[in-house]
């Protein structure tokens, strides 16, 4: 998929899949080092991976960023990597949802922000639409993303909605129909945080891993807040 034709389904969409962008070698390297980093990590995963060296050079790499800068702009910069680790051993299933709560440097009490909470020592305010729609998730699939292995559900075009209550996504997931979200090893799908999404259980024994990285449109964008980089 263009690079064009891939920012005109995000922005139609709130989504686009793009196999085959990061190479076999980077994608074991990065498995290498979530390995490693296992005294660091949580249930799901790692929560806040952009401290690993690795993670970071992904995060910057040429593919990765030109990727962001076609959607966000050439001012775009990753300020939050995660780690999803779905397993046998660490089962889960997400309820359909919106990705609304960024991380900040300070907490100031600011009109259209909120409420706030704190994860591992990081405050995590709800942030309003306007910011939100210059965020964008690039999500690196380390697995094969398959329907056995509790893949990704998304409800396209639910992004431009902007920020939903619990009972108007309720209403979205019975009327809008929702797509599995098939992506191979070394493939990439971004998304919008506002496109409502979730995913079930996996039914099998193989793991779904996915770097998940955020990315913003400038270090601007939560004037006068700022983004922390986690």
């Amino acid at each position: 998929m263009s690079g064009a034709r891939a920012r005109h389904q995000i922005e139609e969409q709130g989504y686009a899949i793009l196999p085959h962008v990061v190479s076999l070698d980077s994608i074991d390297r990065i498995a290498d080092e979530i390995s490693r980093s296992a005294a660091q990590r949580g249930r799901a995963g790692v929560r806040h991976a952009m401290h690993l060296a690795l993670v970071a050079k992904v995060a910057s790499s040429s593919e990765i960023m030109t990727l962001a800068c076609q959607v966000l702009g050439p001012q775009a910069y990753p300020f939050r990597a995660t780690i999803f680790d779905k397993s046998p051993d660490a089962n889960w299933l997400v309820v359909w949802h919106q990705d609304t709560a960024l991380p900040l440097q300070n907490r100031l009490q600011t009109p259209g922000w909120g409420p706030w909470s704190t994860k591992e020592g990081i405050s995590y305010p709800h942030a309003p639409a306007v910011v939100l729609s210059q965020v964008l998730a690039l999500r690196i699939h380390l697995n094969d993303s398959t329907s056995d292995n509790g893949p990704l559900k998304v409800l396209p075009g639910t992004h431009r909605l902007g920020v939903l209550d619990d009972d108007r996504i309720h209403q979205l997931s019975e009327r809008v129909a929702a797509v599995e979200c098939l992506i191979p090893r070394g493939g990439v799908m971004a998304m919008r945080p506002l496109l409502v999404h979730a995913s079930s259980k996996s039914r099998n024994e193989v793991p779904r891993r996915v770097l998940h990285i955020e990315y913003a449109a400038s270090n601007s964008i939560a004037t006068p807040l700022e983004l922390e980089v986690v």
